[in-house]
């Protein structure tokens, strides 16, 4: 690799057709000046290598440019796009320390922990960006649609959390909260239960450090909002013959999909029910008896038939006694339109919400959540882009049209 590194090097150095001509354009409309050869180390795939080349400068702006930097892609960078690739690629998936060594252990590439943060963050931009420009609606792969929001904390410094109201006891805030979007299909069925089960390779994510809130008076949907409406529209979601949100009961889950898809099934994920009225069983019988076991599987199965006025009826014997039993009450009454399991069941609709769990664990906890991290907002929210650009296999389509875009500004 050295060996062809070096080749490399003195081919393109050999080659002076970079410099063309005593004057240029340059982008600010004034003519650019030829003003020598200029060095700079490059790390490519196959190592380091030194170039020289031809660079022009406009006393106009008072900045300079070089054609073959544009030409290989390298304007404002001393990695190749190959490097950066595998950086990302790296990157995306492990911590920056980890990336590191497997770029050394893989490519044989030294590249150190803070490089590879910089070139991945950058990256990260990037693709953030270009999600907010390239929605490229396609048509909806499937009869039924699913589209799935939550949220999940990420540890962050301190300096991201100046007047954050949080859950520690002194009311401060550790985290902030990632919000994550993502769209799959569910036409397989599951051959022991014969219940419709996520379609593999169907899932796509979105998500960031952003709002959800907004005010009727605002120009714009909150950032959040908009970024589900376009990974909506990327997926074919609104013109699915059915569509359907699932959620945790969240109140802002509720009213952005009604905002933006009024005539979507909502369903609330019937493993969180289960889960409220298990900590109700522990709050009323204590944790761990068998009278709390016995309780909890009997609301499990009024919940699963559809008898939500006989569960509520077990609920509200507590009300006064078990503020648990008292919030579980209304959260179900609240939801009771989105609990209709056994219509949703005979309809061959799912309703649980695991992909979107599993998806804050894939996209957000295994990556951003790990001992010792503490994120910018900026710094979470590029490693994010990258990763759920990886994630939903849109990463080859990204590199795509940046390097077309590198080829554009070359000519």
């Amino acid at each position: 690799m050295q060996v062809a590194a070096l080749a490399l090097q003195e081919r393109l150095n050999a080659d002076g057709s970079d410099w063309q001509g005593p004057r240029l354009p340059c982008g600010c409309g004034n003519t650019a000046r030829y003003a020598g050869r200029r060095h700079k180390t490059v790390l490519t795939a196959l190592g380091p290598v030194a170039l020289r080349r031809a660079y022009y400068h406009c006393s106009r702006c008072q900045t300079g440019f070089f054609p073959r930097d544009r030409a290989l892609g390298l304007a404002d960078a001393s990695l190749s796009p190959a490097v950066t690739r595998m950086i990302g690629t790296a990157a995306a998936r492990v911590s920056f320390v980890e990336a590191t060594a497997l770029l050394d252990e893989l490519a044989a590439l030294r590249v150190d922990p803070k490089r590879v943060e910089r070139a991945a963050e950058a990256l990260g931009r990037e693709i953030a960006a270009d999600e907010r420009q390239h929605i490229e609606p396609l048509p909806p792969p499937a009869p039924t649609m699913y589209l799935g929001l939550d949220g999940t904390g990420v540890p962050v410094r301190q300096t991201e959390l100046a007047g954050r109201v949080g859950k520690q006891p002194d009311g401060s805030a550790k985290t902030r909260e990632v919000k994550l979007v993502t769209v799959w299909t569910a036409e397989s069925v599951d051959k022991r239960t014969g219940r419709p089960q996520r379609d593999p390779g169907s899932v796509s994510y979105s998500a960031a450090i952003e709002s959800a809130a907004s005010l009727d008076t605002d120009p714009e949907p909150a950032p959040f909002a908009q970024r589900t409406r376009r990974e909506a529209e990327r997926r074919g979601f609104p013109q699915a013959t059915r569509c359907v949100v699932l959620g945790d009961g969240a109140p802002w889950i509720w009213r952005q999909s009604a905002e933006m898809f009024p005539g979507a099934i909502q369903i609330l994920d019937l493993f969180h029910v289960k889960q409220h009225l298990s900590e109700v069983a522990k709050a009323v019988h204590g944790p761990g008896t068998d009278r709390a076991a016995s309780w909890a599987d009997a609301r499990h199965d009024e919940l699963e038939a559809g008898r939500i006025d006989d569960l509520l009826a077990a609920l509200n014997e507590h009300n006064d006694s078990c503020e648990p039993a008292r919030k579980c009450a209304e959260y179900i009454d609240t939801n009771r339109a989105r609990m209709r399991y056994p219509y949703f069941r005979a309809e061959g609709l799912c309703v649980g919400s695991g992909v979107v769990e599993a998806g804050c664990k894939v996209t957000v906890g295994t990556r951003l959540k790990r001992a010792g991290m503490h994120w910018t907002v900026d710094g979470a929210n590029a490693i994010l882009a990258l990763r759920c650009c990886v994630l939903s296999n849109h990463f080859e389509d990204f590199w795509e049209r940046r390097s077309t875009a590198s080829r554009q500004q070359s000519q």
